[in-house]
């Protein structure tokens, strides 16, 4: 797992930590539940980290049990709220369960890609912020 640094501010809540790296939001998730309270609280963090203007995520997955339908819902809805795109790394086939978990054979509402490696995942976030600007 990405060690969290310690050169630069950090923000701890429930399912993940947050910092900036080169414009990238970038996140440790937590191998905990989510729930549609933690995402909602989850939601608020991330605009107070990014004062409210949706930013590219380079997100570092854990394993975690598989959230309700409710709480698939919900996120769906709030992901283009605070991310622009979304980079997940993690060992290969977590990123894909997760996709089909939340999306099923729907769209991501964000452009949304996975990788196992996290260099090849900041390069296509730098491309999609390229294309964004």
């Amino acid at each position: 797992m990405i060690p969290v640094p310690v050169d630069r501010p950090v923000y701890d809540g429930d399912i993940a930590t947050y910092w900036f790296d080169d414009g990238i939001l970038v996140s440790r998730s937590k191998p905990v539940r989510r729930t549609v309270a933690n995402i909602a609280a989850n939601v608020v963090l991330v605009q107070r980290i990014t004062g409210g203007t949706p930013a590219p995520l380079l997100i570092h997955l854990a394993r975690s049990p598989m959230p309700d339908r409710a709480t698939r819902r919900f996120s769906k809805l709030q992901l283009p709220r605070i991310y622009t795109a979304m980079a997940m790394v993690a060992e290969p086939g977590l990123a894909s369960l997760i996709m089909k978990v939340l999306f099923g054979l729907q769209s991501p509402p964000i452009p949304m890609k996975q990788f196992t490696d996290e260099r090849a995942a900041r390069a296509w976030l730098a491309a999609q912020l390229r294309t964004t600007r």
